[in-house]
């Protein structure tokens, strides 16, 4: 047995290895999702509506935020898809209804298959406890509608 210490391999990127960040390749638009499923359509349209309202409000901090928001879940090194599942987990662990539907909304237009959804739900509930239940009996209905 040597006693050297060998030195790992360079794990972390620098900044120039990083990969790009870019916008994710969509494969259902959203009116697709809402003429699929009923569920995503009234969640779709009462977000449309009431961004609207925090959009006339012309606040910059929730401008910034939003902005944040949107980059955060761009492809990068991790791919969207992976991003939006944990956001699902997250949404689930915290219990937010509307963060839940967002989130397995655009798993589903990214062409996330039900089953890895269900898992990441699965992972929600150890996290969050029977508390998420609910919130996982509303996600599984929207889920049916989705992938029917």
């Amino acid at each position: 047995m040597s006693t050297t210490t060998e030195q790992p391999a360079q794990v972390e990127k620098t900044v120039a290895e990083r990969p790009e960040r870019k916008e994710p390749t969509y494969l259902f638009t959203d009116k697709y999702v809402a003429d699929k499923s009923e569920l995503a359509r009234k969640f779709l349209d009462s977000r449309e509506r009431l961004n609207a309202n925090v959009d006339k409000a012309n606040n910059f901090l929730v401008k910034r935020f939003y902005n944040i928001d949107h980059n955060t879940y761009l492809e990068g090194a991790l791919p969207a898809k992976t991003k939006e599942l944990m956001g699902l987990v997250a949404s689930a662990s915290l219990r937010c209804d509307d963060c839940i539907f967002y989130h397995a909304i655009q798993s589903y237009r990214l062409g996330v298959p039900r089953v890895e959804q269900e898992e990441a739900l699965n992972v929600a509930l150890v996290v969050g406890g029977s508390i998420v239940v609910p919130h996982l009996r509303r996600a599984y209905e929207l889920l049916a509608e989705l992938y029917s």
